[in-house]
């Protein structure tokens, strides 16, 4: 465990794999029945373990030769990705599946401050802990190792070339970094991805990289993956083979999108109280607020605070790390920094179990 923010408690670090997979090419040679079967049994198979983990599923069809599928899957614990693993092998689907690159990785503070570590609460080194996926179009992977030199440097010289490093990156909005250490636990030392809508302004962003000092300290930085984020189906359709329909790419909802899913016992969540489940891969922060129960994506918009350990008032929570306001029955900021709603679900009561569905609140559950 690591310290939380100040006033809060304990934050727990993740571990981050990214699993990409290559179909043989004499699964298109199967008859389109046993595909659109196998397909399926696929596609059920990972969405069960949405309630404990968070899995986001890419395609790097005709982007790369050697990789075809990547899920993107974070957890609390080793043996989830382990079970997934062999669920996945067990489908009928497991025979056709490859695994050419596999990367494994933590989360944990960066020794090199940033402008943002300078908050007096701490909040912004805290969130380096947790990694929520947003929203964007693509994901850009890849390994990265220094050379042995750079661990030669003082801890002020190294931080001084950072400090360009990150200068560099600010100018790049629109690109999310996500660092994750594998230092002792894989090949590398460490994993990066950037989420982005631009992928121009990602080509632009490591051009520049490449003029910085630290650059010259870089011993490995590929294979680069550029993925497409999609639901696993149409991940799965964009395979081809002959006598499948065409693939439709835009307005392609995933499998069980809309389905309800039982998440939680209503007696874990008592009137007052919060906590944290798992809904389609995703993390959700559940609130009783006497008797009512309201479901919002747990991570913060503005800098990823664990909004389950926030302050309730009334059908607003108050996120614990900048005091980012928002409404519980929109998901939508009333106050503070954060400028984007955080998702909503829909809730339902059956049998003493909380059940979870994506999309806009239209009356909220009662206990």
């Amino acid at each position: 465990m690591s310290e939380g923010p100040a006033g809060g408690g304990p934050t727990q670090r993740q571990f981050v794999k990214f699993t990409f997979f290559k179909i043989d090419p004499s699964w298109r040679r199967i008859t389109p029945g046993e595909r659109d079967r196998a397909r399926d049994e696929l596609c059920r198979s990972v969405e069960s373990f949405g309630d404990r983990m968070l899995v986001r599923s890419y395609s790097l069809v005709g982007l790369r030769g050697d990789c075809d599928i990547m899920l993107w899957q974070i957890a609390e614990r080793l043996e989830e990705f382990q079970a997934l693993a062999t669920a996945v092998f067990s489908t009928a689907m497991g025979p056709y599946l490859a695994v050419p690159y596999s990367y494994l990785s933590m989360t944990r503070r960066s020794i090199y401050r940033t402008p943002k570590d300078m908050e007096a609460d701490g909040s912004a080194a805290d969130a380096r802990l947790r990694i929520m996926p947003g929203e964007s179009a693509y994901l850009f992977v890849y390994p990265f190792v220094k050379t042995r030199p750079w661990y030669e440097l003082s801890k002020e010289q190294r931080q001084a070339m950072m400090d360009e490093h990150i200068g560099v990156g600010r100018r790049y909005p629109s690109v999310k970094l996500n660092t994750t250490y594998s230092y002792g636990i894989d090949d590398q030392e460490f994993v990066v991805s950037f989420e982005t809508d631009s992928p121009s302004d990602f080509l632009d962003l490591v051009m520049e990289l490449r003029d910085s000092k630290a650059s010259a300290y870089t011993l490995r930085d590929t294979p680069t993956f550029t993925c497409v984020r999609m639901p696993l189906p149409q991940v799965l359709e964009s395979l081809g083979a002959p006598g499948d329909a065409a693939l439709a790419v835009d307005g392609i909802d995933g499998a069980g999108q809309g389905a309800w899913a039982p998440v939680a016992q209503l007696a874990d969540v008592p009137a007052g109280s919060a906590t944290v489940v798992y809904a389609g891969g995703e993390q959700v922060a559940l609130f009783n607020v006497e008797g009512t129960i309201y479901a919002v994506g747990n991570r913060c918009s503005h800098a990823n605070g664990p909004l389950a350990e926030g302050r309730v008032e009334g059908t607003c929570v108050t996120c614990p790390w900048h005091d980012s306001k928002f409404d519980l029955t929109t998901g939508r900021p009333v106050g503070g920094p954060a400028a984007r709603p955080v998702p909503t679900y829909r809730v339902k009561i059956e049998g003493g179990a909380v059940l979870l569905a994506p999309g806009e609140v239209e009356a909220p559950a009662r206990s």
